[in-house]
């Protein structure tokens, strides 16, 4: 009995150590993180004017975003681009410079990722922009080997909806080769459904294409 002061005071100081150790030690050093812009003045101040970065996440990238989390792409991608002299990312093509902690403090969940099944995704709406990388996506979506053969990554049929095609075929239809193993009976069409169309764009949202101070796109 004499010692369970000794016994609580010492789980009360590991507690408390823990504590100041992960969660403070983080918050001082990450805490006062703000969007700046992509150079600062003589005076280390932000330039006047210039767009501030990271940009914050909105719209149906958004709700696409919650469905990455439903579909557990974090288990199989990450979203962290390591420097060079750490890994390959950069000569990969996977973003245009190293992912530092200011690229993250706009989001309200960070999906860091744990491990590299498939490719790291920082930088993936970079790499596949613009119509011609949302028609990639969706057709990776539907089926993978349509656009990466081989890829061991499932495919996501259900995000879509095989319909009889009604007169012209649907301006949102994806394209899909005719003698393609895993085009749909003729007279079909494949449409994206809302999840798929937000998915996609929370995809081609993610970029970083923009320097900051402490991590300066270098020109190539």
């Amino acid at each position: 009995m004499k010692n369970i002061a000794l016994l609580f005071c010492g789980i009360l100081f590991t507690i408390a150590f823990s504590y100041t150790g992960v969660i403070l030690a983080s918050q001082l050093q990450f805490g006062s993180l703000l969007q700046t812009t992509a150079e600062l003045d003589e005076d280390g101040k932000q330039m006047e004017g210039d767009p501030l970065f990271p940009r914050r996440e909105s719209g149906i990238a958004l709700q696409g975003k919650q469905v990455y989390i439903e579909l557990g792409c974090i288990y199989c991608h990450s979203q962290q681009i390591r420097r060079e002299g750490f890994g390959a990312d950069i000569d990969r093509g996977w973003g245009l410079r190293a992912t530092v902690a200011r690229d993250y403090i706009m989001q309200d969940r960070v999906l860091l990722g744990t491990m590299r099944t498939g490719p790291d995704l920082a930088h993936v709406g970079g790499r596949f922009a613009g119509d011609g990388g949302r028609e990639w996506h969706h057709q990776h979506l539907y089926n993978p080997q349509l656009t990466s053969k081989g890829s061991i990554m499932p495919p996501y049929p259900f995000l879509y909806e095989v319909r009889e095609i009604e007169g012209e075929p649907s301006p949102e239809a994806v394209k899909i080769p005719a003698d393609s193993p895993y085009s749909p009976k003729t007279g079909y069409e494949v449409i994206p459904t809302r999840r798929a169309v937000a998915l996609v764009e929370y995809l081609l949202s993610l970029k970083v294409d923009y320097s900051l101070p402490e991590a300066p796109i270098l020109d190539q």
